[in-house]
């Protein structure tokens, strides 16, 4: 299981995610359970506490885990859901929400007429496609995950 981390831990790393980060999520994603502690993370992935602390806080901070009070525990327990990808996708929709305003002043600012401005426009118009779309590519997803893995999960949505 370790070389499989390495091996696409190292994609996610390439792609922009720091290191550790994209280690500690393909550990999680690899568990059964999709849980574990900052223990059995450190000992897996032969790292320290520290490292494993640091990147499960980047990690929650861009919505790829969650820590939760292991139960009868005091210890934190770090979770990957398994619908990660549409949780990652429904927190950027409310981040594209906040974005607006500033945006929005940034054009004031800089004015639509000049190229600075327009690379603003440009960005606050592709938000709010991607704002609108997303509802309805969320919507055909999950009906193309419960056709092809023959499971109704849409209740676990709500």
């Amino acid at each position: 299981m370790l070389r499989f981390i390495e091996r696409f831990s190292a994609v996610f790393t390439e792609s922009g995610l720091p290191r550790m980060p994209s280690r500690v999520f393909v550990a999680l994603l690899a568990s059964d359970s999709g849980e574990m502690t900052a223990a059995e993370l450190a000992d897996l992935l032969r790292v320290s506490p520290a490292a494993i602390s640091g990147a499960v806080r980047y990690l929650a901070q861009v919505n790829l885990v969650s820590r939760e009070r292991a139960a009868g525990s005091r210890r934190d327990l770090y979770r990957v859901f398994d619908d990660v990808w549409y949780e990652a996708l429904f927190r950027r929709d409310e981040m594209l929400r906040r974005w607006e305003g500033p945006l929005k002043e940034g054009i004031g600012v800089l004015g639509e007429q000049t190229p600075a401005g327009r690379r603003v426009v440009e960005m606050l118009m592709f938000f709010r496609f991607i704002h609108a779309e997303l509802p309805n590519l969320l919507a055909h997803w999950r009906a193309y995950r419960d056709e092809h893995l023959g499971e109704d999960r849409s209740a676990d949505q709500s």
